[in-house]
């Protein structure tokens, strides 16, 4: 991101009125007679979109909606159909319309500007406050904490096999299974390898970009090539139980991402990194219905419950690592833990403070950093750390 761009944000601010000024709208909604519509990119066969979807079953459970009152839209890929979908949701008299890939963005926006009564609430974007329409907003869990809970859970698996003598410490390279080389999957791999180093300092990672969320085929046979590089570790960003499928195959311990990959890799699986999007869809739901504000930017962690690791699976990890991850969850929560502590990183073996200094390029991060560390989800929702650190390699499959 631009130093312009967060200055436009930081100008705009990140809370603006939820609903647009003028009459109301004559459909008003009501509890009883209020609309959701909801936009995914896959459906429940695919790891993010079940995480979604489950978030809006707790989002209609709390707030009592009934199942004619939530219309999802499976399947819908990142071009004009979104655009479609939107004001088909729209024209059926919903009072709020999320979606939930990258990519939905700017037809979202199209849709939002066409019917400025309506709510509108975009997964991983940027563009709400650039917008400058009060009916539109980004949201996106600090997934990056519990990546990081997850880096410890699998640094602790790479000591315990270098103890055990499996692999020695220059055998303790981790393979990534990445989507696109966005800043939502750097920031997300970089903040699950400085949780594998918190604990196992010696650990390196090579990352594989697929250039797609979801392919389990491709998913399957980028695992199966960071296996034969040698890889002792598996995790992901990809939205399928591709890795963790070839993982159990291949006897690997693996790192998922959304649900619980132990359903196909009972051997292998760790623990997976997860959000709670429920947390963010229940109360901006219910602000809607009440005509409250919400943030034209969200971003919730572990103090919020609005991220998450799946159930360690202490059948190969031993007990003491729960307790380990409790800490760091605390230690996250109370502030003593920065993920992206910038002390515990280099770039090209100098310090991100010193390049900053230094200007060019370097100086857009100079809004991020403070107080040691960077400040990733606070400015945006949207992840921004996109920076490449010592330790991690960068590949690409096709």
């Amino acid at each position: 991101m631009k130093k312009s761009f967060i200055t436009t944000l930081i100008a705009l601010g990140f809370l603006v009125p939820a609903f647009a000024a003028g009459k109301p709208d004559a459909t008003k909604s009501t509890s009883s007679t209020f609309k959701v519509g909801v936009i995914y990119i896959g459906d429940e066969n695919e790891g993010y979109t079940e995480a979604h979807m489950k978030g809006i079953a707790e989002m209609k459970k709390a707030l009592g909606l009934q199942d004619n009152q939530v219309i999802e839209k499976k399947n819908i890929p990142e071009d004009e159909k979104a655009y479609d979908a939107a004001v088909d949701l729209a024209e059926q008299g919903c009072r709020y319309i999320i979606a939930t890939s990258f990519g939905h963005e700017s037809y979202l926006l199209q849709t939002a500007k066409e019917y400025p009564e309506i709510q509108f609430s975009h997964a991983t974007g940027y563009q709400a406050a650039l917008s400058g329409l009060k009916n539109m907003h980004n949201f996106m869990p600090s997934v990056y904490q519990s990546r990081y809970v997850s880096g410890i859970v699998a640094g602790l698996k790479l000591n315990d096999m270098i103890q055990k003598g499996i692999i020695t410490d220059a055998q303790a390279k981790i393979g990534y299974v990445g989507a696109f080389p966005y800043a939502e999957v750097i920031s997300g791999y970089t903040s699950f390898f400085l949780g594998v180093r918190s604990v196992c300092p010696k650990a390196t990672m090579v990352v594989r970009y697929t250039n797609s969320w979801a392919d389990i085929t491709l998913e399957k046979e980028t695992a199966e090539s960071l296996i034969a590089d040698k890889c002792v570790l598996i995790s992901q960003h990809a939205d399928t139980t591709g890795a963790p499928t070839t993982c159990q195959a291949y006897g690997v311990p693996c790192v998922g991402y959304n649900v619980d990959m132990t359903q196909v890799a009972p051997d292998c699986a760790l623990t997976s990194a997860a959000l709670n999007w429920g947390a963010y869809y229940t109360a901006s739901a219910k602000a809607v219905m009440e005509k409250t504000e919400i943030p034209t930017n969200w971003s919730k962690g572990y103090s919020n419950n609005a991220v998450y690791i799946t159930p360690i699976n202490t059948k190969i990890t031993g007990t003491d690592v729960k307790n380990i991850t409790d800490k760091a969850i605390e230690n996250i929560k109370n502030g003593s833990i920065h993920v992206f502590d910038t002390s515990s990183f280099t770039i090209g073996g100098k310090t991100l403070e010193s390049l900053i200094a230094s200007g060019g390029d370097w100086a857009k991060y100079a809004d991020y950093v403070s107080n040691g560390y960077f400040h990733e989800q606070e400015l945006a929702s949207a992840p921004a750390f996109d920076l490449h650190i010592d330790g991690i390699t960068e590949l690409t499959t096709n």
